[in-house]
């Protein structure tokens, strides 16, 4: 039996490529013949860059760039050299695990180090750079950024306003003389929420990110004044654009001040690492992620595993650390990784081996199954 094993990646527990070991290890307990092909995916969020420096045989850049709240850190984005090819992602700079549980400040936190990171891409000399989308701490629409690639956000006394998402209300103007040449930029996004309302970045993800309900009225009012004045100044207007919500709306602030398209993350990664083929090639497919649920089917990796899966009449089965109903419908069968109640910080502590185990026991049932 040939098993394709595409997991996304277990979000703070585990990285894709450690859970596509796992799962090989567990099946492999039960099944010793079972020929193993293990093909780590993501979609636009965390593990983006991994996934496709690995499939492109890139290195890493090494530097150093703001994280959400002004201070200095080492970050890393993937290069490319053969086609002087940029990948990074939103979050190494900009992403919630850069800050500790009470240090959470969406009014504050901002996408000035993502912007570092696309300007430091630039000035190497990529002629592509793709961003992936996904994990902020901010809801700053992208703001953040344009200011570190030399966009002037002004207030009405022409002064320079700061980075953070709470002061955007005073923006008046914008101008962008001073920003630096861009090359074509690629966002790959997971989500397709629009900028505002009710489906918009603040309503639906700030509050993941420590947003009360006042603070959220507060981030709507910023993300539409800063909607307003990129059409005034700019002449573009993205704020109902599919994407244009993710992570923090910095998906709008690509199309507005990079002039970047927006893609599927899983679809660039499945292209780069002839996914489709893979799967054609398997007789089972596996994939899974750290929670199966409703947004698993806005765009998630897994979901993508699964269409192609089912357009080749491949059965696919989803481990997840937790299941919603609402998702259960994607595969042929999932199973849970958790098998005795746990506390959260212990069971992410320990996903790869629960996920080990999880992938032993369906293999044993798989086992039983063909002796049927």
């Amino acid at each position: 039996m040939k098993v394709l094993i595409a997991p996304d990646k277990f979000k703070g527990s585990i990285s894709a490529a450690v859970a596509a070991q796992a799962i090989a290890d567990g099946l492999r307990e039960a099944l010793p013949a079972a020929e193993c092909v293990l093909a780590p995916i993501a979609d636009g969020g965390e593990g983006f860059a991994e996934a496709m420096c690995l499939a492109l045989a890139g290195s890493w850049i090494e530097c150093t760039a703001k994280d959400p709240l002004e201070r200095d850190v080492p970050c890393r984005y993937a290069w490319v050299e053969r086609e002087k090819l940029a990948i990074i992602e939103m979050a190494e700079a900009s992403g919630l695990w850069r800050l500790k549980p009470e240090e959470r400040a969406p009014l504050r936190a901002h996408t000035f180090g993502t912007g570092q990171l696309i300007r430091d891409a630039a000035e190497r000399g990529a002629r592509k750079i793709l961003v992936g989308l996904g994990g902020s701490a901010t809801t700053d629409g992208g703001a953040g950024m344009a200011a570190a690639l030399g966009y002037d956000l002004l207030t009405s006394d022409g002064e320079d306003l700061a980075h953070d998402p709470g002061v955007l209300i005073a923006l008046v103007r914008i101008e962008n003389t001073n920003v630096i040449d861009l090359p074509e930029i690629i966002a790959a996004c997971d989500v397709q929420n629009p900028l505002l309302g009710e489906r918009g970045t603040a309503r639906v993800f700030a509050p993941q990110k420590g947003a009360d309900e006042k603070t959220v009225t507060h981030l709507e009012a910023s993300m539409t004044q800063l909607a307003e004045i990129v059409t005034e100044s700019l002449g573009c207007d993205f704020r109902d654009a599919p994407g244009a919500g993710a992570a923090g709306g910095i998906g709008f602030g690509l199309m507005s001040f990079c002039g970047a398209k927006v893609r599927s993350g899983f679809d660039l990664v499945a292209e780069t690492i002839g996914l489709e083929a893979k799967i054609a090639a398997a007789d089972l497919v596996i994939t899974g992620e750290g929670r199966l649920d409703a947004q698993t089917l806005e765009g998630k990796g897994p979901a993508g595993v699964a269409a192609l899966a089912r357009k080749h009449g491949k059965p696919v089965l989803a481990f997840g650390g937790g299941i919603d109903p609402a998702a259960e419908n994607l595969f042929d069968a999932t199973a849970p990784i958790i098998d005795s109640p746990l506390p959260l910080d212990e069971a992410m502590r320990r996903g790869a081996e629960l996920l080990r185990r999880s992938a032993r026991r369906a293999g044993q049932l798989l086992k039983i199954g063909s002796q049927i």
